[in-house]
């Protein structure tokens, strides 16, 4: 009896050792955030200063400028603003300072909330993002993963 208890224990030591043999199952489900921000722009272009022939085309031209100035605010928001700085110093005085600013990203699932005329020479275009319409675009392009459960054979 004892030499039988020493065989399955050590068997079943050799067995625990080599459990990469075993072949395994893992299921997945999603990962759903808990809650989703919304966030908001305004963008804003000059009506004069467009190029047109005529005031209705200066006006569609101010619209199209607001609203690319409001989706360049939420990529601002979503992805952060690139900002390069440099100064020259000649003879330990400052001779020249330069700053510049970049932004970059792609924004999918914005919606226009409203476009309107401000005075008589300015147009606004207002912007939204809900973070729960990009997470279903997300959903649809490329599926997030955790593991669900983990089968072993």
């Amino acid at each position: 009896m004892n030499r039988l208890c020493v065989a399955v224990m050590g068997l079943s030591m050799m067995l625990s050792g080599c459990s990469s043999i075993f072949y395994k199952q893992v299921e997945w489900e999603v990962v759903e955030p808990q809650d989703y921000p919304v966030l908001s722009a305004i963008g804003y272009a000059p009506i004069k200063a467009q190029r047109g022939a005529t005031d209705s085309t200066k006006m569609l031209m101010a619209i199209k400028a607001s609203k690319l100035d409001a989706y360049r605010e939420l990529t601002e928001q979503v992805y952060g603003q690139k900002v390069d700085g440099s100064q020259t110093l000649s003879n330990f005085i400052l001779s020249d300072e330069r700053l510049s600013s970049s932004v970059q990203g792609v924004i999918r699932g914005a919606r226009v909330i409203k476009s309107y005329p401000v005075g008589d020479d300015l147009y606004a275009t207002e912007l939204e993002l809900d973070f729960k319409r990009v997470y279903d675009i997300y959903l649809s392009t490329a599926r997030p993963k955790r593991v669900k459960d983990v089968h072993y054979y």
